[in-house]
C-alpha cells in the first residue's frame, strides 16, 4: 500500500509541522487560541487547524486517487475544517448547542455559527458525495455519511483524545482494504495520530476545526469504499449518533 503509506506520512508530518508553526506564531495572538478544558486546565486550540492542514495536504497530494475522488476529499476536508475553525473562534461565547437550538434560531431569522456549520458542512458533504458516486441515491447516502461522520467525531470531542483516538480506530479497517479506500483512510488516521500525543497530554485540543475536518475526511474514505448497502448502514449509524447526541444534550 505505497499510496496509503505516502498519505499517512504526509498527513502526520504536515500536522506536526503546522502545529509547531502555529505555536510559534498563533494567528491573531496566543490568547485567541487559549481554552480551558473540562478539568480547568489551560491549553491551546491549535491542534485543530494543524490536523485539518495535515489532512488537507495529504488529500491534495496523495498518489493514486482519481480526480473526482481527490476533489471530494479536498472539498469535504477544507469546508469542514474551515467552518469548524469559524465556529471555534466566532461562536466561542454562544452557549447554544445541538441541531434543535440552531435550527430554532434559524426559524427566527438568526443564523448562528452553529447554523452556518450545519448548513455548510451538510452542503459540502452532499457535493462530495456527488463527486464520489454516480447514482442519485448513492450520492445522497454518501453525503449523509460524510456530513454525519464530521458531526459524529465532533460529538466525541468532549474529553482529551477521544475524538483523535476514535478517528485512528475507525480509519484502521479502511487501511486494510487497499486502493483508494486505503489511501483515503490514511489521511485522517495520519493527521489524528500526529496530534494524539499532545491531545492525551492536554497540551492542545482539536476543537470543531479538527473534529469536523477529521470526521469529514473519514466520511469520504468510508463513502468511497462502500456500495449502496454499506452506505445505507453507515448513514444509519451516523444519523443514530446524531439523534443520541442531541438527546444527551442538557435541556
Amino acid at each position: 500500500m505505497p499510496s496509503a503509506t505516502s498519505a499517512l506520512v504526509t498527513a502526520a508530518t504536515t500536522t506536526r509541522t503546522a502545529l509547531a508553526a502555529l505555536r510559534r506564531r498563533p494567528p491573531g495572538g496566543a490568547a485567541l487560541w487559549e481554552r480551558k478544558n473540562f478539568a480547568g486546565r489551560h491549553l491551546d486550540l491549535l491542534g485543530g487547524p494543524a490536523a485539518a492542514t495535515g489532512a488537507l495536504a495529504a488529500a491534495a497530494t496523495a498518489p493514486g486517487l482519481r480526480g473526482r475522488t481527490r476533489a471530494a476529499a479536498v472539498l469535504a476536508t477544507a469546508v469542514a475544517g474551515g467552518i469548524g475553525a469559524y465556529d471555534d473562534l466566532a461562536g466561542r461565547d454562544d452557549a447554544r448547542r445541538g441541531f434543535r437550538a440552531h435550527l430554532a434560531a434559524l426559524r427566527q431569522g438568526e443564523l448562528t455559527t452553529g447554523g452556518v456549520k450545519l448548513l455548510g458542512i451538510g452542503a459540502a458533504g452532499l457535493a462530495a458525495g456527488a463527486l464520489l458516486k454516480d447514482r442519485p441515491l448513492d450520492r445522497l447516502l454518501a453525503g449523509v455519511v460524510i456530513a454525519g461522520s464530521a458531526h459524529a467525531v465532533n460529538l466525541l470531542d468532549v474529553r482529551p483524545a477521544r475524538a483523535t483516538a476514535a478517528t485512528v480506530a475507525l480509519a484502521a479497517p479502511g487501511l486494510l482494504r487497499g486502493g483508494e479506500a486505503a489511501t483515503l483512510s490514511a489521511v485522517p488516521a495520519g493527521a489524528a495520530a500526529a496530534v494524539l500525543p499532545d491531545d492525551v497530554a492536554q497540551h492542545t485540543m482539536i476543537g470543531d476545526a479538527g473534529a469536523h475536518a477529521l470526521g469529514a475526511s473519514l466520511g469520504v474514505a468510508i463513502a468511497a469504499g462502500n456500495g449502496r448497502t454499506g452506505l445505507a448502514l453507515h448513514a444509519a449509524v451516523v444519523v443514530a449518533a446524531a439523534v443520541y447526541g442531541e438527546r444527551a444534550l442538557p435541556g
